[in-house]
């Protein structure tokens, strides 16, 4: 089974490296998708039937270590049992048939290469979660899901509104991902080197003798809830879902219809002895879905778009499994999901063909044409049927086209009151910041020459320091380098403070700056490159279509950018959970404003490399603006003409 599992998570991965290094040539990288396809699905067909042949079990295998020290060990660590036949079977499925679908859904489309390229990398990332042994190898694969949905929702980026929605439904992945790295930093700390998957079930085998307290269970608990609720678009974050609906078709039925948004559901699933250990994070499950439920009902009724309806119904569902899932009923989620996964997949295919289909209907017809030309309940008297008050009808009407404000919301707790922060310190004047930071210096010099202070305690104005540098990069708007050089400030003020907190950890500090310091470098070179002819005039914070106009060095930026956030690509992957093992292990204060740091890190540096490479090249923009003035200047010489013949 060990070559099987291996076979299912790296084909994929073949694939991309494959499509890669091919030429931009629809039929050779037609042929690489569909052999690799088959290929993936031959080896997860072969897993599954040796699985059922060998009655079923929960085997684990340690393909090996990637870093071992002292205590610490960070093995690639792969489990297969029922949840994951479920879901690797079903991805094999829906691959396949996407895969089909697109080699003529997208004949000649100009982002055909990058549309297959991204997603064998999802994939890939949605195996590696299926398959992970452990919540460190599922937060690699989580991250490789997120970051191939924010391209794909970007895919069309000549257009302005697909790539805003790209960055909300990343917004929403980052600050998720809280949940998930501070869940899989408290599992360290509290069950050592039981926090494997197979393991997690006997910890819990005794319920007089829990393996935690209730206290710090509910925590943790409630850290895996949030990671679940944002990536499966549960309240109150269901706001993201329609939007990501911006991307081709194909990518929403994969992504947002089947797989992508039931990664909350697999979450859960996982982790379900931690959190369904006691009866209050069961009834949160149980809300969380039951709202869900309420506002994506309501919200769907006047969604104006085909695929923003399917969208919403989806949400639907997902919420009924987060209530299956509280009431204990596993088995029933794992029927529903696949159920839910393969109707919304093929109604996201089919609405092309019904939406041009009813629209030949409608200009085909003499007289009004109504989709619905019958109510439902019609046989039913009108005091029946109009149950609710006219001001009740209007109140919900209006708030399913508001969708409840959750995004408002959103912004309103988190990312504007994190924005102006960091607007405030990007305002203050230079010398004031330097003078702060050399006052800071002497301060823990002092401390720690004259006064005698542990030196651990040192390491708390330097994580206050990252953090302000974060911030300070989440709120630049129009200078890339400083946001680049922010980020880079706060990650090397990250290891400084480990080195504070524990002075033996230089190795694991130098591999997490060998990830950073490279890709900061690589980032600043080809951003001078890239704004070595920018207008002064023109804010650097518009869309520059840089993807189009230098391909080349725009993938080199979406390289830096890769390494320079800890993408599981760099050493500053490894090197971030080595910096959160050094918080469990000494100080676990450490891990909130490091966690912090990360998430904000993340997200200013995707918004720097989407407003520099994503947008309309301003030679089409022009062109477009010419034609355009040319048809308005033409329309109106002829309109005069027009009306005097009619006179």
């Amino acid at each position: 089974m060990n070559g099987l599992m291996l076979a299912s998570l790296l084909l994929p991965l073949l694939g991309f490296l494959l499509i890669f290094l091919s030429p931009n040539k629809e039929k050779k990288i037609a042929a690489i998708s569909f052999w690799c396809s088959h290929a993936m699905g031959v080896a997860i067909v072969s897993l599954v039937v040796l699985w059922v042949k060998n009655d079923f079990p929960n085997h684990e295998f340690e393909w090996f270590t990637l870093y071992a020290a002292d205590d610490y060990k960070f093995p690639i660590l792969l489990y297969f049992d029922r949840i994951s036949a479920v879901y690797l079977g079903c991805v094999w499925a829906i691959f396949s048939i996407i895969v089909k679908y697109c080699l003529v859904y997208l004949h000649r489309e100009s982002g055909y290469k990058r549309f297959f390229l991204t997603i064998f990398s999802f994939v890939f990332g949605l195996n590696l979660v299926i398959l992970s042994g452990s919540i460190d190898i599922l937060f690699a694969g989580w991250e490789i899901v997120g970051m191939s949905s924010f391209l794909l929702i970007a895919f069309y980026r000549h257009r302005v509104q697909p790539v805003r929605n790209s960055l909300r439904a990343y917004t929403v992945y980052r600050f998720c991902d809280i949940g998930l790295l501070l869940g899989s930093w408290m599992s360290h700390l509290l069950f050592h080197e039981s926090q494997h998957f197979s393991q997690l079930a006997n910890l819990f085998n005794h319920a007089s003798f829990p393996p935690a307290g209730y206290g710090s269970l509910l925590l943790l608990s409630t850290l895996i809830i949030i990671g679940a609720s944002g990536k499966s678009a549960q309240f109150p974050f269901c706001f993201w879902l329609p939007r990501a609906m911006e991307g081709p078709t194909p990518s929403s039925a994969i992504f947002y219809g089947a797989l992508s948004v039931h990664l909350g559901v697999f979450l859960l699933l996982r982790t379900d002895p931690i959190w369904s250990y006691h009866y209050l994070t069961r009834f949160l499950v149980f809300m969380i879905g039951l709202l869900t439920v309420v506002i994506a009902s309501v919200s769907e009724k006047t969604q104006s778009n085909i695929k923003g309806q399917i969208a919403y119904a989806s949400i639907t569902q997902v919420g009924f499994m987060f209530i299956e899932l509280s009431l204990g009923l596993d088995t029933l989620v794992l029927v529903h999901f696949l159920g839910n996964a393969f109707l919304r997949c093929y109604q996201l295919l089919v609405s092309p063909s019904i939406v041009a289909h009813l629209l030949r209907l409608e200009g085909s017809a003499d007289t009004d044409f109504y989709i619905n030309s019958k109510a439902k309940f019609s046989f039913l008297p009108v005091s029946i049927r109009n149950t609710l008050p006219e001001v009740l009808q209007n109140t919900l009407y209006v708030f399913s086209l508001q969708e409840g404000n959750l995004e408002l919301v959103i912004r309103a707790l988190v990312w504007e009151p994190l924005k102006r922060m960091g607007v405030a310190i990007n305002n203050t004047n230079p010398w004031v910041k330097a003078l702060f930071g050399l006052a800071g210096a002497m301060l823990i010099l002092f401390a720690f020459e004259g006064v005698g202070v542990d030196r651990k305690y040192l390491s708390i104005p330097i994580a206050v320091g990252m953090v302000f540098a974060s911030l300070s990069a989440f709120g630049q708007q129009n200078k890339p380098v400083s946001v680049w050089n922010a980020i880079t400030l706060s990650s090397i003020l990250a290891g400084i403070a480990v080195l504070f907190i524990n002075p033996l950890a230089k190795l694991d500090v130098a591999i997490f700056l060998s990830g950073i310091i490279p890709a900061w470098l690589l980032g600043i070179i080809v951003l001078h490159k890239l704004l070595k002819n920018q207008d002064p005039s023109e804010s650097l914070f518009t869309y520059q279509a840089m993807a189009e106009t230098q391909p080349r060095l725009s993938l080199l930026l979406f390289i830096s950018f890769l390494c320079l956030v800890g993408f599981p690509i760099s050493p500053a992957f490894l090197g971030e959970d080595l910096l959160l093992s050094h918080a469990t292990s000494h100080d676990p204060w450490f891990a909130l404003p490091i966690t912090i740091a990360f998430i904000i890190n993340g997200i200013a540096g995707a918004r720097v490399f989407q407003r520099l490479c994503m947008g309309r090249p301003t030679e089409i923009c022009t062109e477009h603006r010419i034609i355009t003035n040319e048809i308005k200047q033409s329309f109106k010489e002829t309109q005069p003409h027009t009306i005097q013949g009619r006179n």
